[in-house]
């Protein structure tokens, strides 16, 4: 359970070293943490290029919620099923390769609607037979 309230100003525009900057934004979040029974209040600046006209507060929040859905529904299972963040591939087209490869893969598997994608990947690793025959290959 989350609520969330924000403010936004183009008047700081001229402080914020960042290119393109036309307006910022504070995110007050109240966060409920299940796991302790607790509740704590989080900030987070946001920085746009669009002006207040063309993104007014609520269309920020939305673009931000927006992002930590794409964030949580992709990056996490990424995470989750590849342990993603200790690949050690780090120079040239490799991280890009194998990030566009599982993206295909998770995108396949949710084609499929496979309800448990790091289970799926355990299974399919141990019988690449069942790969082929989900590929009609």
């Amino acid at each position: 359970m989350e609520s969330r309230r924000i403010w936004s100003s183009e008047l700081l525009n001229d402080y914020v070293n960042f290119p393109y900057a036309k307006q910022v934004a504070c995110v007050e979040r109240e966060v409920f943490e299940v796991s302790k029974n607790t509740t704590r209040v989080e900030r987070v600046y946001l920085i746009s290029s669009q002006t207040r006209a063309q993104a007014g507060p609520a269309q920020l929040l939305k673009l931000n919620r927006d992002h930590w859905g794409i964030e949580n529904r992709l990056h996490y299972v990424r995470d989750m099923a590849y342990d993603e963040d200790r690949c050690r591939a780090r120079t040239g087209n490799t991280p890009r390769t194998l990030a566009c490869l599982r993206n295909l893969a998770i995108g396949l598997l949710r084609l499929f609607k496979v309800p448990n994608i790091k289970a799926a990947f355990r299974d399919l690793a141990a019988d690449a037979n069942q790969v082929l025959k989900m590929l009609r290959l």
